[in-house]
């Protein structure tokens, strides 16, 4: 019997909010000692980072983990693209769909599983203005619902 323990290091908040998600994909990543050791720490963030397919694989740019505090020369750099470990249909699906007009591929969230750093990927299409503006208004009437719920409680 093994257990699923998963421990959620560093999530995308303003996703859900600027973007309309398609579909997701756990995928492994390729990462040095020092960045597992700063994952560990909570030393992660996704904010403005993207993926991108490059000649058959899968690469996460912009995606910040902090310097290890206590490594000495061999440090990572904070910013440096890490390679995403996906099977190859998973990647020529990704590879379609990327290619069609206004689909994009973001992190939501990092996570270790069973001890492995893993990523959650999401193929993702923008929101315009309107539809921002529509998801807070959302917000807003189901905020006033359960005020008005806890009232009548």
């Amino acid at each position: 019997m093994s257990t699923n323990h998963i421990k959620i290091v560093t999530v995308n908040r303003k996703a859900k909010y600027n973007y309309f998600i398609e579909d997701t994909y756990e995928a492994g990543m390729v990462l040095l000692g020092t960045e597992v050791k700063s994952l560990r720490l909570g030393r992660a963030n996704l904010k403005d980072s993207y993926a991108r397919i490059k000649q058959g694989e899968v690469f996460v740019h912009q995606m910040h983990i902090g310097v290890y505090p206590f490594a000495s020369y061999e440090n990572h750099d904070p910013l440096r693209k890490r390679k995403l470990l996906l099977h190859k249909y998973e990647i020529k699906k990704l590879y379609g769909k990327v290619n069609e007009k206004g689909f994009s591929l973001i992190p939501l969230r990092v996570y270790f599983q069973n001890g492995k750093a893993k990523m959650t990927i999401a193929i993702v299409k923008g929101k315009r203005k309107y539809d921002k503006r529509e998801t807070i208004r959302r917000r807003d009437e189901k905020r006033d619902l359960e005020r008005t719920k806890k009232e009548y409680k």
